[in-house]
């Protein structure tokens, strides 16, 4: 079915950058709503903020450099770039507005209410004060470098998101008046913590308290708080690097001096400081923004890491599902015997990582059987198990590869570090391929038995990092199906090698055979029989066009299409005419969803469903421009696993949203089903003696 005209219902699609910033708004909700633990709204506040800092970093810088290119091309909802950064930038000045008051109004009161206290230095008493001062020269003061604006002095570079105060001071023997900067110490905690540990005084008030011992002799004129933030970017043309490690060297310190995208100053500001800091940086008045809070509030979770367990959500420990439990005389499961006996899903954060993915690669680099292990690493935590597991099998003379993604964003300069230490160790690192992102989530283990060798796998929808694993909601697949085990050889050939036209026998594999395989899974409902046609879609994002196109045409045909989409979603449903058989639903709350599964109830044939679950959203990126790997599902019970999942997740009334054309709201909170609970209780299910 061709797209609708954008005459008949507007555009078919909705802008992906006021859809994420959709999202952050969710976010906020949550920092909002008094059913969420009041340190966990302060956490929850926290992303907020930080969520905006790169969506500027990364979103608003591209939308900019378009602007300035002068790109005439429209987005696909029909919207020039400049259309565009100026919807953002209203709808930005409206989230922030609600920050602030929400920190201001809401958890301000309620914190003190709790014993927990952010005073202003105004509102601190004599012998406060005087701990302040001691702690500032002691701590503090060594550490501040004012730094002067005048014929000598050319305005200082300010680095991105960092905190400074802009400071005019005045000459008393010639009446001049000058421009100073002062960088609030990074390293230092955004907030002070007074003796007592439950009062907060923001760190940029206790340096302006004490600028006169910064400037002797000056008279401080007027100080004001400031943060500056630049497009962080990468550009490297793959093409043409030898070395693509030290290219992407290259533009990371290219990084530190890119344009400024934003500027965020406190509401009180003078018109003479706010005009000299927004001229320096070459910005314009829509890019300011004013704050009634404290700015920077991701520095919050200081906040947030005060010991007060009953102001947080109950503590959970992932689940050792009973297969990978040892018993009473065992130190450990042969996690290999385990997955022989059938397929096993571990579902994180409810299934315990450390006892399933870990224990896996943990027990491939020390089991004298295993001959090679292959993993790809997009993201992994600092002090990672994982990588220390690969550096042990390659120190015992294991044929280890680990496919580096150095452009995985934010996090090349650990990958960098990663790929250093691992080549070193005698890992074989690969950087993937010219052009695509190594983005899919694999791991293949071959080992040496009785009778040849099998291949064990994992498959799953997130990175290799036990830090994350214990706050994102993910699936993993441990297997050793032979045709999985063989695909996974294949795609590991390809992307450490020479390959062209590689066919897989189950994996779906973007750029290739992903994006034509989920159309015709989509064209088989519309085909089956009329009434049967059920679409069920779980992922972070949808921003594909065309397979926004192909779920309209299933709509309209009959064919009923769940959504369940924590993120951007630039499908309008519940359009008369357009997507009347199409929901869309997100959950944001304690764990953030991150698995991405794809159910068809007539993949294989009339009323036989295809589930699907991998690394890949519908995005023009992961289906075009990265390497993603979606695996099938096949064993019944983990079928009716996956199926009671997302039963869970479409029954929620705690914290569900609904999406309807572009307007999104809670659904009727009846507060019976909270999906993160409710998982969690499956998890203590299947620990439990008897369970498969």
């Amino acid at each position: 079915m061709p797209a609708p005209e954008p005459d008949q219902v507007g555009s078919p699609y909705l802008n992906r950058e006021l859809s994420w910033l959709d999202f952050d708004a969710r976010v906020l909700a949550l920092a909002e709503d008094p059913l969420t633990p009041l340190l966990e709204r302060v956490k929850f506040l926290a992303i907020f903020s930080q969520n905006l800092d790169e969506f500027f970093q990364v979103r608003v810088a591209g939308l900019k450099d378009q602007v300035a290119a002068g790109v005439k091309g429209r987005s696909p909802d029909g919207r020039t770039a400049a259309e565009q950064l100026a919807a953002v930038q209203a709808r930005v000045r409206e989230l922030a507005a609600r920050a602030d008051d929400v920190f201001l109004d809401s958890l301000c009161p309620q914190l003190a209410a709790e014993g927990i206290v952010f005073s202003t230095w105004a509102q601190l008493d004599d012998d406060d004060r005087d701990w302040l001062a001691t702690e500032f020269h002691r701590r503090i003061f060594p550490v501040l470098t004012p730094l002067a604006v005048d014929p000598g002095h050319p305005f200082p570079y300010i680095s991105s998101l960092s905190l400074n105060l802009g400071v005019i001071v005045r000459d008393p023997s010639t009446d001049e008046r000058r421009f100073a900067r002062v960088k609030v110490p990074p390293l230092l905690p955004r907030f002070v913590v007074m003796p007592d540990g439950e009062r907060f005084v923001p760190l940029e008030q206790v340096i302006a308290a004490h600028l006169d011992d910064l400037f002797p002799g000056m008279e401080v004129v007027d100080h004001v708080a400031f943060r500056v933030t630049r497009n962080a970017d990468l550009t490297v043309e793959e093409e043409e690097a030898d070395d693509l490690l030290a290219a992407i060297e290259v533009e990371l310190r290219r990084r530190r001096f890119g344009k400024a995208v934003r500027l965020e100053v406190e509401d009180d500001i003078s018109a003479e400081a706010l005009e000299l800091i927004r001229e320096e940086l070459e910005l314009a008045e829509d890019d300011v923004i004013a704050h009634a809070a404290p700015v920077d509030l991701g520095g919050l979770w200081a906040v947030y890491a005060v010991d007060r367990g009953e102001l947080k959500y109950p503590d959970f420990k992932g689940i050792t599902q009973r297969r990978l439990a040892p018993d009473e005389d065992e130190a450990a499961v042969d996690v290999f015997a385990a997955i022989r006996q059938g397929d096993l899903l571990v579902h994180h954060p409810y299934d315990s990582f450390s006892t399933s993915v870990e224990e896996f690669i943990r027990q491939a680099a020390n089991d004298p059987g295993v001959l090679t292990i292959k993993l790809t690493l997009y993201r992994t935590s600092g002090d990672s198990p994982i990588v220390a597991s690969l550096i042990r099998a390659a120190e015992q003379g294991k044929q280890v590869v680990a496919l580096v993604e150095l452009k995985a964003r934010f996090d090349e300069e650990r990958n960098i570090e990663w790929a250093r230490r691992l080549e070193q160790a005698g890992v074989h690192v690969v950087y993937g391929l010219v052009g695509l992102k190594t983005h899919t989530k694999t791991c293949l283990v071959v080992r040496e038995e009785g009778d040849g060798v099998t291949r064990y796998a994992h498959i799953g929808t997130g990175n290799y990092n036990p830090t994350t694993s214990r706050l994102y909601e993910d699936l993993g697949l441990l297997t050793c199906d032979p045709e999985l085990g063989a695909d996974l050889t294949q795609l590991f050939n390809y992307l450490t090698g020479y390959a062209r036209n590689v066919e897989y026998r189950r994996l779906l594999v973007a750029p290739h055979s992903l994006r034509p395989g989920l159309v015709e899974l989509i064209r088989n409902e519309r085909r089956a029989t009329p009434g049967t046609g059920h679409i069920v879609m779980k992922m972070n994002s949808l921003v594909d066009p065309d397979m926004i196109d192909e779920l309209y045409a299933a709509s309209s045909d009959g064919v009923r299409v769940e959504l369940i989409i924590r993120g951007i979603c630039c499908l309008r449903p519940g359009v008369a005419g357009l997507s009347d058989n199409i929901t869309v639903r997100s959950l944001v709350g304690r764990y953030l969803e991150h698995s991405r599964i794809y159910r068809f109830a007539n993949g294989r044939g009339p009323g036989r469903a295809v589930h699907l679950m991998g690394s890949a959203d519908l995005m023009p990126r992961n289906l075009d421009r990265r390497v993603e790997a979606v695996t099938p599902i096949l064993a019944p019970e983990l079928q009716a696993r996956v199926d009671e999942l997302l039963a869970i997740e479409a029954h929620d009334d705690t914290l569900a949203w609904e999406q309807v054309d572009d307007r999104w709201s809670r659904v009727q909170r009846n507060l019976t089903v909270e999906a993160h609970v409710a998982l969690q209780e499956e998890a203590r299910k299947r620990a439990a003696v008897g369970y498969r």
